[in-house]
């Protein structure tokens, strides 16, 4: 495959609840296009806006980082945002449309809403064109599974329950991992403008007994996503 390749499309990639420097470092060397600092206090990823830029400083011309909020106050958007430049804004909880609208005009930033699908069969009663269009200014639907509480929930939805046509810039999120992000963006990406992908728990080192390191990141892991995706891709567009 080689650049002039008109078919081939290239599936963005952010890794999200970074909160170290050799995290950020891991997820730039394997050609992440975005980082998320995760500044919701109920997360165990969780950073303060001043940590976030610190973490921010690192990075090179053209990686984004994004920072996720929940149910936020525009102050705390605001200062944030001052604080970490060029920011991509997440919303990861009950905010309405407008209150999205009011937070990023104030901050001139773009915006991603997340989209909590539900688990199971339950998925094809979420109308995520509706959602799509209620959320029209946003930047892109982030996709995530709805479990308890909020932040990322580390869960596989149903990606084939779907809708065949949503007119929106998509992100795919839940539960991802290496084995399955390429299943997943065959599932997803004819069904909308555009594909990204975003993963933090399948990334993330794990302690003697196996158990997850939240917030600690596996470069090696890191790598095999990036790899993963960029394989589905070619595949994809050897299809066509």
């Amino acid at each position: 495959m080689n650049a002039d390749d008109l078919s081939y499309i290239r599936t963005r990639i952010k890794i999200c609840g970074l909160t170290r420097e050799a995290d950020v470092d891991a997820a730039v060397n394997a050609g992440a296009d975005a980082v998320g600092f995760v500044l919701y206090a109920g997360s165990s990823r969780f950073v303060t806006a001043q940590r976030a830029a610190e973490l921010a400083k690192r990075l090179p011309p053209f990686v984004t980082p994004v920072l996720l909020f929940v149910n936020a106050s525009a102050q705390e958007i605001a200062q944030a945002t001052e604080l970490v430049s060029g920011a991509t804004l997440q919303f990861h909880g009950d905010e309405s449309s407008q209150e999205c609208q009011t937070a990023t005009r104030f901050a001139a930033r773009p915006y991603l809403r997340a989209a909590r699908i539900p688990l199971g069969e339950d998925a094809a009663r979420f109308d995520l064109v509706k959602y799509a269009n209620d959320f029209s200014n946003a930047q892109a639907i982030l996709l995530d599974a709805h479990v308890d509480g909020y932040g990322g929930s580390g869960k596989v939805f149903n990606w084939s329950l779907l809708p065949p046509n949503v007119n929106a810039h998509l992100v795919l999120s839940g539960g991802l991992t290496a084995a399955n992000v390429g299943d997943g963006i065959a599932s997803i990406r004819p069904r909308c403008k555009s594909l990204a992908v975003d993963i933090s728990s399948g990334v993330e080192a794990v302690d003697a007994s196996g158990l997850p390191r939240k917030g600690i990141k596996d470069p090696e892991k890191v790598h095999q996503f990036v790899a993963a995706v960029r394989a589905a891709d070619r595949q994809l567009a050897g299809t066509h």
